[in-house]
């Protein structure tokens, strides 16, 4: 490193040293400064400019908080930049694909066609709709939709503007009072099948 190069690097150091303690003034000149390096290699990461902005911006958030853990004697100011951002690129990647893995798993549990699913479609659909006429009116949307109008979960919480919970707790309600109202109408529950009572 030259002489001009360590001064310009122990420039930095302080600029660093004064956001340690909380200076915005800083900031901004350590972020004017470098911010062009970091975006440069979050893009390279990242492969999109929408992408390289967010990680940039991450990364100089957790610059300034923690500012006072940067060691000179661990390599350059630059060095420093670059771990970070490498660092935060891994955390959203793996985040995403957490998110991912989630979305994944309810989805397939979603579409799984449920006991209480498999039992209705052997019942008449006549029977099931007059016991649905019994039912609240928010359950008998919920389990209309998820049984006859084939709407997951997620698309039955965004067109009955109600969270997952709610959905969730709908169906479980509907599923449980639908099956006694169809009890009422003679179906047999031991049957599994659409089966009346004798008179």
């Amino acid at each position: 490193m030259t002489g001009v190069d360590r001064v310009m690097e122990n420039a930095q150091e302080g600029l660093i040293y004064k956001m340690s303690k909380g200076s915005i003034e800083a900031f901004d000149q350590f972020y004017e400064l470098h911010s062009p390096y970091v975006y440069g290699i979050a893009l390279k990461m990242a492969r999109n400019a929408s992408e390289a902005e967010d990680l940039c911006h991450d990364v100089f958030v957790e610059v300034f908080r923690s500012a006072e853990q940067f060691d000179p004697s661990r390599g350059s100011v630059r060095a420093w930049l670059a771990i970070k951002t490498k660092s935060r690129y891994l955390d959203r990647q793996r985040k995403v694909k957490r998110s991912r893995d989630y979305l994944d798993r309810v989805e397939s549990i979603d579409q799984e066609p449920a006991t209480d699913e498999l039992v209705l479609r052997q019942i008449d659909r006549e029977q099931v709709l007059s016991a649905l006429k019994e039912l609240p009116e928010s359950q008998k949307k919920a389990v209309y939709g998820k049984y006859f109008n084939y709407q997951t979960q997620k698309e039955l919480a965004a067109h009955l503007d109600k969270p997952i919970g709610t959905i969730k707790s709908l169906l479980r309600y509907g599923l449980n009072n639908l099956r006694k109202e169809l009890i009422k109408l003679g179906w047999s529950p031991l049957s599994g099948g659409d089966h009346r009572r004798e008179r």
